[in-house]
């Protein structure tokens, strides 16, 4: 099985070597940011030659930008003894945003592994970015982390234990899989020459896709301070009620299916980011009815060839029921190489740990399934254009 695994890290290393060599140098480079990117008319080359037809596709054209990425995976495992193994197309998404007016935007997301994630609307009240108005299906503030791209995460496992289960990503049975969005209405803006971002979004607390469930609503605040370029500050916090969507004794032994139940969090976090290094942590909690979740997590990147390859590490602690103790610790570490613009390959060893209180609430329950110590190898490779 070793073998295996290194026959298929040297051809995905040897297919991003090849891609890292352009014919044209001009293609090369290292720019990792989520940017704007081009837009239609530039991708379809539409020039304006005075003619109505072409002005006026030109002008819708250089009003719309397409986005797009993909990530792959392949992984072997050992939990608690059993092995296993998997290629994975974990995500391919697709999204347009269209720019109506100067002041008023549209955005579509789809990933063609999962559902439509995204479609909302962005009204600019303000002749400057201090206030805006957004309504639709969205990512909310909560966390640091939750707002950010899969691109632009350092692990391959995305997002920490805590913000997957708080935001609502998916690990927590009550909430469901909403992959960190909601439908609502946010005011959102900038101000101070960007020193000061604030968010408020006022959301069903139902999930994605779907209507008000109870007629309750989810609010989410979330403010950053950016006393310098390398520095933001991050606190969030969330107050509300919502439906659960199953009974999960494990998780809270005091919720029934279809129960409406407090849903309040709070999160605290940095991020720094220089040339050569970056490093962003978070504090959250979380209390559904009686019963409180808690953890932290550090994560970093340390380029030894800038722009190119990165050593990356982390660690990261959640108890999702601390009246029980079902604390897990997780650890990760490995590299990943920078073949092209906000393209990589990446790999990573994983090791999860479990005390016995926790193992023992999933093993006696949970429809069976076992949660044991597990440690794992992890490879992906990501292409992304815009």
């Amino acid at each position: 099985m070793i073998k295996q695994v290194l026959v298929i890290i040297s051809t995905f290393l040897a297919c991003a070597t090849m891609m890292a060599t352009p014919d044209n140098a001009t293609l090369e480079s290292s720019d990792k940011d989520d940017s704007t990117g081009s837009t239609l008319a530039q991708q379809l080359d539409i020039q304006k030659t005075g003619g109505d037809t072409i002005d006026w596709l030109a002008d819708v054209a250089s009003r719309i930008q397409i986005h797009g990425y993909a990530q792959g995976w392949y992984y072997f495992q050992n939990a608690g003894g059993k092995r296993s193994n998997s290629f994975l197309c974990k995500r391919t998404v697709f999204w347009v945003n269209a720019k109506i007016t100067e002041r008023w935007s549209f955005q579509f997301m789809h990933d063609f592994n999962s559902v439509v994630q995204e479609y909302f609307t962005d009204f600019r009240i303000t002749r400057n970015n201090a206030l805006t108005i957004r309504f639709g299906q969205f990512k909310h503030g909560l966390s640091y982390e939750n707002p950010l791209s899969p691109t632009a995460m350092e692990t391959i496992d995305v997002y920490s234990e805590g913000v997957t289960y708080l935001t609502g990503c998916g690990s927590d049975p009550l909430n469901g899989v909403q992959y960190g969005r909601e439908q609502g209405l946010a005011f959102l803006g900038e101000t101070n020459n960007k020193f000061l971002k604030y968010e408020l979004d006022i959301l069903n607390g139902s999930g994605i896709n779907v209507k008000d469930k109870d007629n309750n609503k989810i609010v989410v605040g979330r403010i950053e301070l950016h006393p310098t370029n390398n520095l933001t500050l991050c606190a969030t916090g969330q107050i509300g009620k919502g439906t659960s969507l199953v009974s999960a004794p494990i998780f809270n032994h005091k919720i029934d299916k279809d129960s409406l139940y407090t849903r309040n969090r709070f999160t605290i976090g940095f991020n720094i980011k220089t040339e050569s290094f970056g490093l962003h942590g978070e504090f959250l909690t979380g209390k559904d009815a009686d019963v409180t979740s808690r953890g932290a997590y550090l994560t970093g990147s340390w380029s030894i060839v800038p722009g190119k390859w990165d050593l990356v590490g982390s660690y990261d602690y959640f108890n999702f029921n601390t009246d029980n103790k079902c604390d897990m610790h997780k650890v990760v570490a490995g590299f990943q190489y920078w073949f092209f613009k906000r393209c990589r390959f990446q790999m990573q060893y994983v090791y999860k740990s479990a005390n016995t209180d926790y193992k023992t609430f999933f093993n006696n329950g949970r429809n069976g399934t076992k949660q044991e110590n597990c440690h794992a190898l992890m490879c992906q490779m990501q292409v992304r254009f815009n």
